[in-house]
């Protein structure tokens, strides 16, 4: 059973709350992910204060979801966070360094395809 959609007031706030408090669940999808991307759980962990949400996702199929911009040691990397707000706590869904060829020169945006 899903859990109930409801949207956080403040999705970055919620974000950075859950991760600071360590209410993360890390989906098996994540783990082979960062694994073979080379990003320790670390980066995401101890970079909350570097997060930016870059695109929002509020019909996701199971929950809410965003994909937040962060930086850690200098690496830039996306997080997609699903935002489980009855639950308290987040999912990372997935975790990639940008391509540049998908990616503004910011690393924020999305390029447009013709």
């Amino acid at each position: 059973m899903s859990p109930e959609r409801i949207l956080p007031a403040d999705p970055l706030a919620f974000i950075r709350q859950c991760v600071g408090e360590r209410k993360v669940f890390w989906t098996y999808h994540v783990n082979m992910r960062l694994e073979a991307r080379f990003i320790p759980r670390e980066a995401i962990l101890d970079s909350a204060g570097e997060f930016q949400i870059i695109e929002s996702y509020p019909d996701d199929k199971y929950l809410p979801s965003y994909l937040v911009w962060s930086k850690y040691e200098g690496d830039v990397f996306h997080i997609l966070f699903a935002a489980d707000v009855p639950n308290s706590h987040v999912r990372v869904v997935t975790a990639y360094r940008p391509n540049r060829e998908d990616w503004e020169a910011d690393l924020k945006t999305r390029r447009r395809r013709p």
